[in-house]
């Protein structure tokens, strides 16, 4: 039987999501977990992969196991368990051949600037130069649609393809926080905090917002900007269709 995942963890003592040699990671953690409570040997699949320090509002997963279980009692274990950075919300059986990474229809991601410094403010960007919120949000007209966003994404990540399709892209203030809400079909390595990087050279001025336009057909990660902090950035939702996740 199949089960997924519903999860949520803080990245900043982590080194991504995927499970790597002599690394701590998310995966990792939530191997062992399963894999002591059900004393099986149980090996998750995420429905992406965050960076090192990225965080997760929701992320997914999905593991095979045989045998029937209590799922809210389960859940209660592995909170236990687990550290407090890391969150188990729900466990719930899904058909055998649904796949967290590749039924996901959306992802969305969130980044946080914060203009005024703040003792509180440790999942957030502090930038001090004043910005164009304006040229900024002209900025994210161009990333949208179905385009290869190869200026964006780390090289030499073996991707089939580089292209992605963006339906939504949009910084909007929110009381203290500057908040940079962007949402597709799937995202690059590093492509979210490239893109802000970039939308941060055109709100100080350094570059146009027309100059994004160029940026993305030129197809060269080293016109644009430089990629902004991780752990101002945020997985905030997953979405598949009806019939996996109602």
């Amino acid at each position: 039987m199949r089960f997924f995942i519903e999860l949520s963890y803080k990245g900043t003592n982590y080194h991504g999501w995927q499970v790597q040699p002599n690394a701590n990671t998310v995966q990792a953690e939530i191997n062992k977990a399963l894999s002591t409570i059900l004393n099986a040997k149980i090996e998750v699949m995420g429905a992406g992969r965050t960076d090192v320090g990225v965080h997760a509002k929701q992320m997914y997963a999905h593991f095979d196991y045989n045998t029937s279980f209590d799922a809210p009692k389960l859940i209660m274990k592995l909170n236990s368990f687990l550290k407090n950075d890391i969150a188990i919300h729900a466990i719930f059986p899904v058909d055998a051949d649904a796949h967290c990474r590749f039924d996901a229809i959306s992802r969305v991601y969130k980044y946080n600037i914060v203009q005024s410094k703040s003792p509180f403010a440790d999942d957030a960007y502090f930038v001090h130069k004043k910005l164009d919120v304006t040229a900024m949000n002209m900025a994210c007209d161009y990333f949208l649609g179905k385009q290869d966003f190869t200026s964006f994404s780390k090289a030499n990540t073996q991707t089939f393809t580089n292209d992605c399709t963006i339906v939504f892209a949009e910084w909007k203030q929110e009381n203290d926080v500057l908040v940079f809400t962007i949402k597709a079909d799937r995202f690059l390595r590093n492509m979210v905090r490239a893109i802000v990087g970039t939308m941060l050279e055109v709100g100080i001025g350094k570059i146009s917002a027309d100059d994004v336009k160029d940026i993305i057909a030129q197809k060269d990660r080293c016109l644009a900007g430089t990629s902004a902090p991780a752990n101002a950035l945020f997985l905030s939702k997953i979405e598949y269709p009806k019939d996996i996740i109602e």
